[in-house]
């Protein structure tokens, strides 16, 4: 659609009985009439079950073995099995077959490799498919057709292989504001069963902006997207969308309500274009709710460190750590286009600049938190944390009246989570009452199913002793003392500074919570565009058909 609240412009176009080159086609489109200054423009993607369309420049198959073209795609395996015979390459990288068998002469076969050994996992496909889309473009097509035949061990895998062409063909927002060329003109997915196709890609488009949402505010640099101009963004995102939206930008009202994120603010705040926002959303479905989620996603617009500055080229990538925040916005977008009737979903995007200055918050301060617990700076760098647990603590009293609630913080936290799972996993912990209802076991399941992967780690009882105040000045300490078990702390830290410990397996009002660092996954790195997560997990498990 033309506008930021839907992202996307696509037709989805019919073929009935067609043979190859011939086909019969009737289309609708969905667009938004509005334009906004933040128009996405990607390609159409036209939905499709004719292969030989002379409509696309290329056709690109995405599988892992000849045997899988059969039925309407019959003719296309001689020509793939005569070029592998004499390039043996292709097992294993995108290659461009010049053939006859497609109207535009471009068949390119990306190969996903093996599929069933322990350790394959359904982002074999995507790998496939960004690879293979990749060679499509470098050989000058500008109308692609993705082609992933059925078979395989894995229920998803047409949804992740679109997912990952989508996301090949995401242009970052400084590009698209500046006037830059799509990738590609239009994008074909041919589905065996169109009408089924059909559903399917309009929740990977669904899906796909509520990525373009959190990669824009988490890649875009530190100045574009600063506080108010994120404020801006989001206002602009929802506007219309039946996502209720409501702003806290008072020092005042901050600094009495939110008072650990308001010492982090204090440096930024004489800056107005870097002053704080606390932003809330809220979705309530139209039919009987019966669960309620209240997320908390961590929103370092930038990060100097503060007062325990980061030294040497440590600040580099720290304009992404805002991509907590980014994930709360984008799977909120989901949301607003799924529009679930049994879902209640509250949102807090908590956007500070974490500067260095005549009046940072220093090491040594002993704030008192929302929920009246003493928290004595101990690292000034270690600000994610302090900015999320007031807003943790308010979404904790609202828990307290709601359906069936669960709580999530989803921040960039720790270097240690990358340390611990790498640059690909995000890492989940529950509280007691969490774990009860498997809250981990079920994120990691529909991640597994959609490829956005997560490890489960545990807070044990050490992480909430190594916390705990060394004096009579302070309750607990913003770090501890014994950084091992680095991830896992901030989880409990979180726990106590916004007295969710009140709420536990053990109490007369247990409330489950779920911690996730997606510090690795995130891709924080400048060179790299953010991967949105775990925006597509988060809509698997609460938004997607799953079979």
């Amino acid at each position: 659609m033309a506008c930021i609240q839907s992202l996307f412009v696509f037709a989805v176009v019919w073929f009935s009985n067609t043979a190859p080159g011939e086909s019969r086609a009737s289309s609708q489109r969905w667009s938004c009439p509005e334009k906004s200054a933040l128009d996405y423009r990607p390609p159409e993607v036209i939905a499709t079950d004719a292969v030989g369309d002379g409509r696309f420049d290329s056709v690109l198959i995405v599988t892992d073995c000849t045997e899988n073209l059969k039925g309407d795609l019959a003719f296309l395996k001689d020509a793939v099995n005569s070029y592998v015979e004499v390039d043996s390459a292709a097992a294993s990288v995108p290659v461009l077959i010049v053939t006859d068998v497609v109207p535009s002469g471009r068949l390119i076969w990306s190969p996903t490799g093996p599929l069933y050994r322990d350790y394959d996992d359904v982002r074999r496909f995507a790998d496939a498919a960004t690879a293979g889309l990749a060679r499509a473009v470098q050989a000058g097509s500008k109308k692609p057709l993705l082609i992933r035949p059925q078979g395989g061990p894995f229920n998803m895998s047409t949804m992740v292989t679109t997912l990952a062409a989508l996301e090949y063909l995401y242009m970052p927002l400084e590009l698209r504001e500046a006037g830059e060329n799509a990738k590609v003109e239009y994008l074909g997915v041919w589905y065996e069963e169109l009408e089924k196709g059909m559903k399917e890609l309009n929740q990977a488009l669904n899906v796909e902006t509520g990525r373009t949402v959190a990669r824009d505010i988490a890649g875009t640099d530190p100045e574009r997207m600063a506080p108010p101009s994120i404020e801006a963004y989001v206002r602009e995102v929802f506007r219309d969308s039946g996502v209720e939206m409501a702003v806290i930008s008072d020092v005042d009202t901050l600094t009495r309500e939110y008072p650990l994120l308001a010492a982090v603010n204090r440096a930024a705040n004489s800056v107005a274009r870097h002053r704080a926002r606390l932003i809330y959303l809220e979705y309530t479905g139209s039919g009987e709710i019966n669960e309620t989620l209240f997320l908390v996603g961590k929103g370092i617009t930038f990060d100097t460190g503060g007062a325990s500055i980061k030294t040497g080229t440590r600040m580099v990538g720290m304009s992404r750590d805002k991509s907590g925040a980014a994930a709360v916005a984008g799977f909120m977008k989901v949301i607003s286009l799924e529009k679930p009737t049994h879902l209640r979903v509250v949102a807090a995007m908590p956007l500070v600049r974490n500067s260095v200055g005549e009046e940072s918050y220093t090491v040594d301060e002993v704030i008192t938190s929302r929920a009246g617990v003493r928290v004595r700076v101990s690292n000034t760098d270690a600000e994610g944390r302090m900015v999320m647990a007031d807003v943790l603590c308010r979404m904790k009293e609202m828990a307290l009246n709601a359906v069936n609630p669960h709580l999530m913080a989803i921040a960039t936290l720790t270097g240690h989570a990358v340390s611990t799972a790498g640059t690909s996993y995000s890492i989940i912990l529950d509280n007691g009452p969490a774990k009860e209802k498997k809250a981990a076991e079920r994120v990691q399941a529909a991640g597994e199913l959609y490829g956005d992967p997560f490890d489960i780690s545990t807070i044990r009882r050490e992480d909430y002793d190594n916390h705990r105040g060394r004096s009579m000045y302070e309750h607990i300490n913003q770090m501890g003392d014994n950084h091992v078990r680095g991830h896992q702390g901030p989880a409990a830290f979180l726990i106590m500074a916004s007295g969710l410990d009140k709420h536990g397996k053990n109490s007369s009002q247990p409330l489950a919570y779920s911690h996730l660092d997606i510090a690795g996954s995130a891709r924080v790195a400048p060179k790299q565009v953010p991967s949105g997560v775990p925006v597509v997990a988060l809509s698997g498990l609460y938004l997607l058909d799953q079979n």
